[in-house]
């Protein structure tokens, strides 16, 4: 079923950007990035302009990953979720693509909040890098490595919506 055409009450999946902010009010995201054995969060500041790391769940169960994580959008009144899609290099999508949608139809299932699917190729590798230019050791770097790819994804989205929202000032 298309997310356009969800009853009411639950949440909704879209890769626009336009209409994920349409769908938003005030407040804060979470951005994803979600793995196969983990799932690393960031969270934006309230005027959406900063990404920080939250932190990193080890995934288990569907139900148990899903508990913390709207527990965490409770307690950091989030009205939306940015989810990395890992599509490849050439834009078409693999199974790690199709196991992300799939997180993103079960999480629309239990909560209201919209989620916006962002490209996130090459995300962990700029975080990779990114870390081991910091001299940050092998073990430290496994432990920050997906919340800080979700930090990535999450700072992508946001610059992404302030110049949609530039654009449409500069039209007025």
């Amino acid at each position: 079923m298309p997310a356009d055409t969800l009853p009411p009450g639950r949440g909704r999946t879209t890769a626009d950007v336009a209409a994920f902010a349409a769908l938003i009010g005030p407040g804060r995201l979470i951005g994803i990035d979600a793995g196969t054995k983990t799932l690393g969060l960031a969270l934006s500041d309230v005027t959406r302009t900063i990404a920080s790391a939250l932190e990193t769940i080890r995934r288990t169960k569907f139900a148990a990953d899903a508990k913390r994580l709207l527990h965490l959008s409770e307690t950091h009144a989030i009205v939306g979720f940015v989810l990395g899609l890992p599509a490849n290099l050439d834009g078409s999508e693999g199974p790690r693509a199709q196991a992300t949608r799939a997180f993103a139809r079960n999480v629309n299932a239990l909560s209201p909040l919209p989620i916006l699917l962002w490209d996130e190729r090459l995300t962990t590798s700029e975080a990779e890098r990114l870390l081991i230019d910091a001299d940050t050791s092998r073990k430290r770097r496994a432990d920050v490595i997906d919340k800080l790819a979700a930090t990535l994804i999450l700072q992508g989205a946001l610059d992404r919506m302030r110049n949609l929202r530039a654009d449409d000032s500069e039209r007025l």
